[in-house]
């Protein structure tokens, strides 16, 4: 029989390919989700309760409804620019709604959560790979927000018996095998999305923000891992949580860094066209290198990425906005 697991933000984009994974795997994943980021033709691997993280009444209804055993939680706001200018945004949102998720959660006797965080709860570290013991030190609100839900997380777990596990994504990318979900947003900020948005002629001011990091090239250095990879990686660590309880933080990378140069490079051998770059500054609150050590995930959970080569994440994702996208194509 499947296991309910209610998936907060399962309309967006990593909520919904892990939704499909759940399902692959023997889960029932119930999208809970106000729609304000996600799609509603993303749900199409178990119900939709169309509803906000904010609302305890209605997060404790959808999991005495569905039975639910466990929760992952998406349902953030994640534009490190975006936090620079909205602080008050994702505090309301990040903090305040997951405080509210939890209060939700405990009145439907629900005491297991997996929660997406990130690499931003380091900050700009001054080695590098990051592992998980790397001092937590946020450089803007978007990653301070995301600290403070884990710490929000370890003190309910030692007040209340809540088990947890928090999920450090790197840079989360390219797009679903069967095309059937990727990254679909009204403002498109990531990189690889908007190179190839800039492609199909979407996208009018592409820019490479900074060129004079103290970086190989001067371009910003990231740790790529496929959304393909990240959905697995959720549903091991949610069967690790189910069974075993809580693991805490777990980085979730690939070891390897590339530069925004080396990525528009790839871009170009993949599509077949090449992208000026037009140079911009840097954006506020962007550290100039991350990647990720993520030898507790291989060496405890037997999470090894296998697609996140860096010209399968594009192809992937190539393939997916030729298809979204069709009066534009090249």
């Amino acid at each position: 029989m499947s296991i309910p697991i209610l998936v907060t933000g399962g309309a967006g984009y990593i909520g919904a390919h892990t939704c499909k994974a759940l399902k692959n795997t023997g889960f029932l994943p119930v999208t809970f989700d106000n729609l304000s980021l996600g799609h509603r033709d993303f749900v199409r691997w178990g119900p939709l309760v169309e509803a906000d993280i904010s609302d305890p009444a209605a997060v404790a209804a959808a999991c005495a409804k569905h039975k639910v055993q466990a929760a992952m939680h998406f349902a953030a706001f994640a534009a490190v620019e975006e936090s620079m200018r909205e602080p008050r945004k994702y505090y309301q949102n990040n903090v305040v709604g997951t405080l509210r998720l939890l209060d939700g959660l405990q009145s439907a006797g629900v005491n297991k959560i997996l929660v997406s965080s990130s690499c931003a709860v380091y900050g700009a570290p001054k080695s590098q790979p990051i592992n998980e013991s790397t001092e937590t030190n946020p450089v803007n609100p978007y990653g301070l927000t995301k600290l403070v839900m884990e710490r929000i997380l370890s003190d309910f777990a030692k007040a209340y018996g809540l088990q947890w596990s928090a999920l450090r994504y790197f840079n989360a990318c390219g797009a679903d095998a069967d095309g059937e979900i990727g990254e679909k947003r009204s403002e498109e900020t990531h990189l690889i999305p908007r190179a190839l948005m800039a492609i199909q002629g979407y996208i009018r001011d592409f820019k490479v923000y900074g060129t004079a990091f103290p970086t190989p090239d001067g371009t910003a250095v990231r740790d790529y891992i496929h959304v393909a990879d990240l959905a697995d990686a959720h549903v091991t660590a949610m069967r690790s949580l189910l069974a075993s309880g809580t693991t805490g933080p777990i980085n979730l990378g690939t070891g390897r860094g590339y530069s925004v140069k080396q990525v528009i490079e790839e871009i170009a051998n993949v599509t077949g066209h090449r992208i000026p770059l037009i140079a911009g500054e840097p954006r506020p609150g962007d550290p100039p290198v991350l990647i990720a050590d993520a030898s507790l995930a291989r060496d405890r959970f037997s999470i090894v990425p296998t697609r996140s080569d860096l010209a399968t994440i594009i192809d992937s994702a190539w393939r997916w906005h030729q298809r979204a996208h069709p009066r534009l194509n090249t």
